[in-house]
């Protein structure tokens, strides 16, 4: 069998060091490092990695108190926010797995997932966050909570894992256990245990479930690792886009959405600044590009691009200190580049391709790559993955630049769907390949190009 293309890598593999550690040390060494330094920003608010570490771990002592132990489920139906970004890292310094849940979600979609996760606590918010109401849809979807007496000790035949709805607001539905109790239950714990759960936690333990969008069926729980997320997140910022300390990465991705975990793991590597938003306007946005002085972007999606440069502020906005932006112009219209490479002449824009089940990106373009193929195609793998373009139906590798369906192996590949053997088996094979199920090529320098679904491929 041929070496794929895409073994040649952008990095001189020589100077390239394995450095991984869990999520939860992730941020910890970021705050050793840089404890007054801001780690996130929100409009008109922001957070030191000091202050965010230690909110952590307070709340992983009332994770603990709660009874959540390693390898547990927790459910996170909150809005991006810094009390999302506060659990997901208390959830792991736990050793519990965090399971980020999409906020568009109806209550019946919830209801599924929280059965199928196993989820035994889910915390959510008060808050109406781009008109859902959270709680409304956890009552909807759980109908049992309207005679729940004590909601420390819930027992719902819909959800038998569940014990505990923790609401971080001001209200106190029926069901829900409130902020405040949470809060107090950090005096039943002590920051000693939390660092004993720390440090049992091994780099193959699973750290975040995230269930992939079900287009004909229903969600499957994905399951990443610690090394597959961190070790992903640095090859990407560190190795890729040579992002520093002194880097403002802008994602208006909702936190739930592993196109936002990963540029926020990659971010605090080096002790950077994340830079995000409640829910995506484009007139904010511009604002906080310019007065944040963010300095790479992570605006991805087409109807993102494209409502930045229709914003009557786009041309107004001092966008220069942007040097790095993901663009996928190889996969937007035309005239979102054309606009995009009028207002920043200087960026380096570049192509990215990847899926929830390869922990986000697989290949991006190189800093150095020509402009040509960093915004006509969409990258090279990071250095440790694998990408082969094989016949859907025989397995076999397809000659350059012929389609084909885009099988990607290394470090970053999930462990296997939740409780669904079959479609893990279908999706990872015996020689550790994860068949993606996209249609893909390669051109002769080895970068890759996204051509749609094999579910959609034509023979002719």
């Amino acid at each position: 069998m041929q070496t794929p293309k895409t073994a040649q890598c952008s990095e001189t593999l020589r100077s390239v060091r394995i450095q991984v550690t869990t999520l939860g040390d992730l941020l910890l060494t970021a705050a050793d490092r840089y404890p007054d330094s801001p780690a996130l920003i929100l409009p008109g608010e922001r957070m030191s990695y000091g202050q965010l570490a230690a909110n952590a771990l307070r709340r992983a002592r009332s994770l603990q108190a709660l009874g959540i132990g390693p390898h547990d489920h927790v459910g996170l139906l909150l809005p991006t926010s810094f009390e999302f970004v506060e659990m997901l890292f208390a959830i792991a310094l736990c050793g519990a797995v965090a399971v980020p849940m999409n906020a568009r979600y109806r209550h019946n979609e919830l209801a599924y997932v929280i059965e199928n996760g196993d989820l035994v606590a889910v915390f959510t918010t008060d808050r109406i966050a781009e008109q859902v109401n959270f709680v409304e849809r956890l009552t909807n979807a759980l109908p049992e909570l309207r005679e729940v007496e004590d909601p420390r000790r819930l027992s719902l035949a819909a959800a038998p894992h569940l014990r505990n709805l923790v609401l971080l607001g001001e209200s106190r539905p029926q069901g829900f256990l409130g902020h405040s109790e949470f809060e107090d239950l950090a005096g039943q714990s002590s920051e000693e245990l939390v660092h004993e759960s720390r440090l049992r936690v091994r780099l193959r333990d699973v750290a975040l479930m995230l269930y992939t969008s079900g287009t004909t069926s229903n969600p499957k729980g994905c399951l990443l690792s610690h090394e597959a997320m961190v070790r992903n997140s640095i090859a990407l910022g560190r190795h890729r886009y040579a992002l520093t300390h002194d880097d403002v990465f802008w994602s208006p991705l909702p936190m739930f959405h592993i196109a936002a975990i990963l540029p926020l793991c990659a971010i605090f590597d080096v002790g950077g600044v994340y830079a995000t938003m409640t829910y995506f306007d484009a007139g904010k946005a511009l604002h906080m590009l310019e007065n944040e002085r963010v300095t790479a972007t992570y605006p991805c999606f087409v109807t993102i691009m494209s409502d930045l440069i229709h914003h009557p502020d786009f041309s107004k906005t001092d966008l220069s200190r942007v040097k790095l932006m993901n663009s996928n112009f190889a996969v937007q219209p035309p005239a979102i580049a054309k606009a995009m490479l009028e207002a920043i002449p200087d960026a380096l824009y570049v192509g990215t391709f990847g899926m929830t089940e390869t922990a986000g990106t697989v290949t991006t373009s190189r800093l150095e790559d020509p402009l040509e193929e960093r915004i006509g195609r969409l990258g090279r793998p990071l250095p440790g993955l694998e990408v082969r373009i094989v016949d859907p139906e025989s397995g076999a590798e397809v000659p350059t630049g012929s389609r084909g369906e885009v099988l990607v192996r290394g470090y970053s590949t999930l462990e296997g769907y939740y409780k669904d053997p079959q479609k893990t088996a279908q999706g990872l094979d015996a020689h550790g390949w994860f068949h993606t199920g996209d249609i893909g090529s390669l051109d002769e320098a080895g970068t890759i190009m996204f051509h749609g679904r094999v579910k959609d491929m034509l023979k002719v």
